[in-house]
Parts: C-alpha cells; sequence; structure tokens
C-alpha cells in the first residue's frame, strides 16, 4: 500500500499579517521532508472563493513550486477543476504537461467537478450540468495531451479548432488519470471510465473492502470504457493522521484539526451561510467541536503501534494508497513535521517493503483485462497533413491588418518582417 498527502491549505481565521505567507512555506517545508521520507504521492485540491476551508486555488503554481524542491514523490492534482467555465480543457492540458515537463514525468492527474455552489455560482457551472462538463472537457483534454494535433472539436459545452496542443507532457500519452468520488456510485463511475478513484469519503476498512471489490469487478469487465488514452486502475482513500508516541499527545495534537475539516466542509457545501469576506468559519466550530461525532477517518491519529493496526486493516481490503489529511484546522507545523518524521521511520517501511511485490502482481492480473478496455475505445480519427486548412497570419488575411501590424512592429528595433520574405525569394529565382 502507497501513502499520500493532501493539502486543502486551510487557514481558519482569525488572520494575522504573515500568516498566510507562513501557511505555504511551512506547507513547503512539511512536503520537503515528506519527500525525503519516501512518502509517495502529494495530492493538492483546487478550491475558489471557499475562505478558511480551503486557500489551493491554483494548486499547478503551487505544484511547480514543490517540483524544484523534491525529487521523488508524485505531484497529484486532487483534484483540477475540469469544467469549460472554470477553465479552458486546453490551459489545463498545458498546465498538465508543462507541470509533467518541471517535475520529470512524476505528475498524477486528478480530475473533477466541484460539489460547491460558491464556487460553482461564481463561474457560472450550472450543478446540473456539472458532471456531463466533466466527461466531456476531461476527455478532449486528455485528447490534447495524446494527440499531435488535436484535430479540433465541436462540443456541448465547448468548441475548439485544429490546433497543436503544446509542450507535450514526459508520460505519453499523458498523466495518470483519477476522478475524485464521494461514494459508491461514483467510484463505480471511476472504473467505468477506467480512471483511477480519489475517494474523499471516511469509510471503515471492511466498507471499503466492498468498494475496491466492485471497482476492480467493473475495470475487468466490458463496462470498463477508457475515456482517457490509458487505464490507470487505483482507489485512492483520504483520512486523518497525527502520529505521536503518546497517543492521547497524538489526539490533543491533531482531532481538532481533522474535525474542523470536515466542519468547514460541511459549512460550505451543506450548512453555511457564508458572507463573503466576513464570515468566521472557525469562531463556529468552535462552539460545538466537542459534539462532532468521530469517524472513521481519525483512525490514523494516535501512535504508531496503534495506526499501524488500522492500516493494516485498509491494506487487507485492497486499497492501493492513503491519503493523510495533516494540514487541517489550526494544527501547529511543528506537531506535523514530527509526526511525518515518527510515521515514516516507525510505521511506513513495513508497508513499503511489500508494495514492489504487490505492484507486479496487480499488474500481471490485470493486463489482459486492460488491453481489452482500451480497445473497447472509441478514439478520435488523426488527421493528415492535406487535410488541416492552414493558419493565416494577419497580414496574409488583409492589407489593413498588415498594415496595422507593420505600425505594431515598427519601434520594437529587432527586425520583425511584416511581408512574407519567402515570397520576395521566389519571384527572384523566376
Amino acid at each position: 500500500m502507497q501513502f499520500g498527502l493532501f493539502y486543502e491549505h486551510q487557514f481558519p481565521k482569525p488572520w494575522n499579517d504573515g500568516a498566510e505567507l507562513k501557511l505555504f512555506q511551512d506547507a513547503l517545508d512539511q512536503i520537503e521532508l515528506a519527500d525525503r521520507l519516501n512518502f509517495d504521492a502529494l495530492w493538492v485540491a483546487e478550491h475558489h472563493f471557499l475562505e478558511e476551508y480551503s486557500h489551493s486555488s491554483a494548486p499547478e503554481v503551487f505544484l511547480g513550486a514543490v517540483s524544484q524542491r523534491t525529487k521523488r514523490i508524485r505531484l497529484g492534482h486532487g483534484i483540477a477543476l475540469m469544467p469549460p467555465k472554470y477553465t479552458h480543457p486546453a490551459r489545463v492540458a498545458e498546465r498538465i504537461a508543462t507541470l509533467d515537463l518541471l517535475s520529470k514525468g512524476r505528475v498524477e492527474w486528478g480530475t473533477g467537478e466541484s460539489a460547491s455552489v460558491i464556487e460553482m455560482e461564481g463561474f457560472g457551472v450550472t450543478p446540473a450540468e456539472k458532471s456531463a462538463m466533466w466527461i466531456e472537457a476531461t476527455e478532449q483534454s486528455a485528447n490534447m495531451l495524446a494527440m499531435s494535433p488535436y484535430p479540433g472539436y465541436q462540443g456541448q459545452y465547448f468548441d475548439m479548432p485544429v490546433r497543436n496542443v503544446v509542450p507535450k507532457p514526459v508520460q505519453r500519452p499523458h498523466p495518470p488519470m483519477w476522478v475524485a468520488c464521494s461514494k459508491r456510485e461514483t467510484i463505480h463511475r471511476a472504473a467505468r471510465n477506467g480512471l483511477g478513484a480519489l475517494a474523499f469519503a471516511f469509510v471503515e476498512p471492511e466498507m471499503a473492502a466492498k468498494w475496491v471489490e466492485e471497482y476492480y469487478d467493473i475495470i475487468k469487465s466490458d463496462e470498463c470504457v477508457p475515456i482517457s488514452h490509458t487505464v490507470n486502475p487505483n482507489v485512492a482513500l483520504v483520512g486523518g493522521m497525527m502520529c505521536h508516541s503518546d497517543p492521547d499527545e497524538a489526539v490533543r495534537r491533531g482531532l481538532d484539526g481533522f474535525k474542523f475539516f470536515g466542519y468547514s466542509l460541511g459549512y460550505v457545501s451543506s450548512f453555511g451561510e457564508m458572507i463573503p469576506g466576513h464570515s468566521d468559519i472557525w469562531s463556529g466550530f468552535e462552539k460545538v467541536k466537542d459534539s462532532l461525532p468521530g469517524n472513521a477517518g481519525s483512525g490514523g491519529i494516535g501512535s504508531p503501534e496503534q495506526i499501524r493496526e488500522y492500516l493494516l486493516r485498509y491494506e487487507k481490503s485492497g486499497v492501493d494508497q492513503v491519503i493523510f489529511v495533516q494540514q487541517a484546522g489550526a494544527n501547529k507545523h511543528e506537531h506535523i513535521c514530527e509526526s511525518l518524521e515518527l510515521f515514516g521511520k516507525s510505521v511506513m517501511p513495513e508497508f513499503q517493503a511489500r508494495e514492489a511485490e504487490r505492484q507486479a502482481k496487480k499488474q500481471r492480473e490485470l493486463a489482459p483485462y486492460i488491453e481489452a478496455a482500451l480497445a473497447r475505445k472509441a478514439r478520435m480519427p488523426e488527421l493528415t497533413k492535406a487535410e488541416i486548412a492552414p493558419i493565416l497570419a494577419p497580414g496574409k488575411r488583409s492589407a489593413t491588418l498588415n498594415e496595422e501590424r507593420r505600425a505594431k512592429f515598427a519601434d520594437r528595433g529587432i527586425p520583425v518582417p511584416t511581408f512574407d520574405p519567402h515570397a520576395k525569394a521566389d519571384q527572384g529565382t523566376k
């Protein structure tokens, strides 16, 4: 089983000067430490306007910084919002490829659609259409990375002419793709589309075992028809973590932060009344935190021995990766780093020692099913050069536009031709 870390960049009030700067710089230090400890993956959310709950509105920028401070940890979008009104599918493809180049091929491409009306209404996304937007944009964005050139598309939610989307990623045809899941039905959707399941749900290992079994049954069936150009058969679950030799101290350091993670998610998605720039989610949380029920996700808060026993149950269930939430609520940077160190040295090595054999066995077993699934995929036809109409530069489209370009380039001090020098050369040879 593999281990990842999940970052929302939670930033509860009160907001003191310099605190948000410290939040991001501390996160970089934590992840650099996790890389040295051989954690497998980092997942960074994309959210917009969700004060206190998540200040992670530009994960591609943050992950770019991480790529230069780490060597081996996989860098995951957890997730990239795919409906075109958030970001054009070509822009998503460009960002993914660029990050893959910067990280030397370490990107994991999580996709999703968002469930927050604060975000959807902010960008004009219609809730009833967001799933259809996700599947259209995700499939086409994958095509843009896999094809040279991309043959163009006329869809329900975006149109695009023939273009060659550059750069291309290190991992060809594109990095491994995932989709956010929150319940059993969306786990099934991930499998039907040949995508890894990023399960943002806190469930007991025995329930997880049922989800994993159903996911891989679909991967092996005719229902699996990939929307990407690869199949990424993986199930990852999210849970809290705070590791300390004294289990009571682990709870003292980590439980309130994990409770705030759940409370603030409920606030922005279910019961809150957000007043932009004025709401105070943390104050509300402190009034009710002692009455909030626990859940399965808090099993990673305890001593190394307790966490080991908890994780053995997930390993037995067949979960491929457990993703830990540590940067949550008012959890302290020093406590997070100490927890990472202790877990990385006392718990993780045992599981990682079994991982290479597990992966090899899994790949052997799934290889024929993945081959069959990819054979079922309907692919966009490639265009020949003769089928692609040239894109004329403005100066070739009209004399007026050409004069405008000449005036624009006149004072730049560099030789920018405004007439085609090849045409003049051709005339000289006649």
